[in-house]
C-alpha cells in the first residue's frame, strides 16, 4: 500500500491508437499516446490502480500508478523528500502567502 501524499509517477493514455491523427506515421499510428505525470497521491493506492495525483503546479491528473517516490533519471541522484520541503519554504519566503 502506497500513502497518501506520497509522491508518485503516474501514466496516462491521451490517444488510443485510432483516435490518433491521420497523418502520422504507421508504426507510430499504431500505438497509443501516453504521458507520464509526477505528483502527490491524493488516496491510498496499490501499485498499477488508477489514482489521482496532485502535480506540483496544482493540477490534478488520473492515470495509473507507476512508481512511488521515482528518482530522477538525470543521474544527480534518487528521490529526496527533503528537497520539496526545501521548495516550499523558499517560496514562502519568496512570495509569502500569494504563493497557494
Amino acid at each position: 500500500m502506497i500513502d497518501k501524499g506520497t509522491y508518485v509517477r503516474i501514466r496516462k493514455t491521451i490517444f488510443e491508437p485510432k483516435e490518433r491523427s491521420k497523418n502520422l506515421p504507421k508504426e507510430t499510428a499504431l500505438v497509443p499516446f501516453k504521458m507520464w505525470v509526477k505528483g502527490f497521491l491524493e488516496e491510498d493506492a496499490d501499485l498499477f490502480d488508477i489514482v489521482t495525483i496532485k502535480t506540483i503546479t496544482g493540477r490534478y491528473e488520473t492515470g495509473r500508478l507507476k512508481e512511488a517516490t521515482p528518482p530522477y533519471k538525470h543521474s544527480y541522484g534518487d528521490f529526496i523528500p527533503e528537497i520539496l520541503e526545501l521548495r516550499d519554504i523558499i517560496k514562502n519566503d519568496m512570495y509569502g502567502d500569494e504563493n497557494e
